[in-house]
């Protein structure tokens, strides 16, 4: 088997299919536009990509999946800077004063997903 999509339910698909589209530097589907009910991010193979579904209920509780991200680019600090500047909120800061730990942040619709440290920071 093979997982194809990571589908996530959310009231505006495009939109934020478009934030999510800006973090991972991943393009939104060519047959995919603004107002659309199914939004896909396409990632590069074989990483699943991001299927957002439009669905009428709001999210109520604390998510039973989410995303840990690992920055390739910048630091852990620098990416959740970077990702709050597109939108994200804080959530939870789990980062210790020896340089350790996470950061839980929520997407526009308040989807909980998470910062790690970098390759690099983790010294690998």
């Amino acid at each position: 088997m093979i997982l194809r999509h990571v589908t996530i339910d959310c009231s505006n698909a495009y939109d934020l299919a478009t934030f999510w589209s800006t973090v991972t530097g991943w393009p939104v589907s060519d047959e995919d536009a603004p107002g659309d009910s199914e939004v896909l991010v396409e990632a590069p193979s074989p990483v699943p990509g991001l299927l957002f579904i439009q669905v009428s209920e709001g999210k109520t509780v604390k998510n039973r999946i989410h995303f840990d991200w690992m920055p390739t680019e910048r630091t852990r600090d620098e990416e959740v800077e970077r990702v709050i500047g597109l939108g994200a909120r804080l959530y939870e800061d789990h980062r210790t004063a020896d340089g350790l730990g996470w950061v839980t942040l929520l997407d526009p619709e308040g989807n909980e997903f998470c910062v790690e440290r970098s390759t690099g920071e983790r010294g690998l």
